[in-house]
C-alpha cells in the first residue's frame, strides 16, 4: 500500500486509512478464507522450519497458518490497525512497515505477498519487487496474487487498486531475472450475491 501516492487520494481518504477505519470488519470477512490451495504449493518448496515474510499480513489468517505448521514468520502491514489486530489474533508481533520501506538483506526462505500488491500503482512495483528479491535468500520463493483486469482504478469505498492480465504481469517481470517463474494460476472467487472475481497468482523461484 502506498500512503504518499496521489493516485490514492480520494474523498474517503487513502487506502491505508480505508482498512485502519474497517479493520475490524475486514478482519472478520477474511480470517477464515480457505488458500490452503496456494499455500500448499509455496509451502512445498520450502524447507523446514523456513523463515517467511508474510507481506501485508491482514487478519493474520496465514502467518497463524503458517506459524502452526512450524514455520518462522515476519508479518508485516502497511495498516497499524491490522497489524494490532493481526498482533492479538497470532500472539506475534505485526510490524507496521510499507512495502517501500523494506530493506530486508537475504533474510527470508520465501516471501508471501497475497492479496497485497494489488494495492501498489504499477509504476511503483519497479521499486517494490526489488525490495522483495533482496529480501529473499538464495533459491528463496515468493508468492503474489491480484485480481484480473487491466489498469488502475479506485473502487467506491475508496482503495486504490492496480489490475493485471497475464500479459500485463509477465511484461513487468521480464525486467526481473533473477526471478524464475515455478507455477501460475487463474481462479475464480465467487463473492457473496453471486459476484465473480477472477485471481492471478504467480509463484517465483529466486535464481542463485
Amino acid at each position: 500500500m502506498n500512503e504518499t501516492t496521489p493516485m490514492l487520494k480520494s474523498p474517503s481518504g487513502t487506502t491505508i486509512d480505508y482498512y485502519n477505519v474497517h479493520a475490524k470488519e475486514y478482519s472478520d470477512l477474511t480470517r477464515d478464507l480457505d488458500l490452503r490451495i496456494f499455500s500448499a504449493h509455496f509451502l512445498a518448496e520450502l524447507p523446514p522450519a523456513a523463515h517467511i515474510l508474510d507481506a501485508g499480513c491482514g487478519s493474520g489468517r496465514d502467518t497463524k497458518l503458517f506459524l502452526d505448521r512450524g514455520y518462522q514468520v515476519t508479518a508485516i502491514d502497511a495498516s497499524s490497525e491490522l497489524a494490532r489486530l493481526a498482533t492479538e489474533y497470532t500472539n506475534q508481533p505485526c510490524e507496521v512497515l510499507r512495502f517501500e520501506e523494506m530493506e530486508f538483506r537475504e533474510e527470508f526462505d520465501g516471501a508471501w505477498a497475497s492479496a497485497s500488491l494489488l494495492h501498489l500503482p504499477r509504476h511503483d512495483m519497479y521499486d517494490v519487487i526489488p525490495r522483495f528479491i533482496r529480501a529473499l535468500k538464495p533459491r528463496g520463493v515468493f508468492y503474489l496474487s491480484f485480481k484480473e483486469g487491466e489498469g488502475e482504478r479506485m473502487a467506491d469505498d475508496g482503495r486504490f487498486y492496480c489490475d493485471y492480465t497475464r500479459e500485463s504481469l509477465q511484461e513487468i517481470f521480464t525486467h526481473f531475472p533473477a526471478l524464475h517463474e515455478l507455477a501460475f494460476w487463474r481462479t475464480e472467487e465467487i463473492r457473496s450475491g453471486g459476484n465473480r472475481q477472477l485471481w492471478l497468482s504467480l509463484l517465483f523461484r529466486k535464481t542463485e
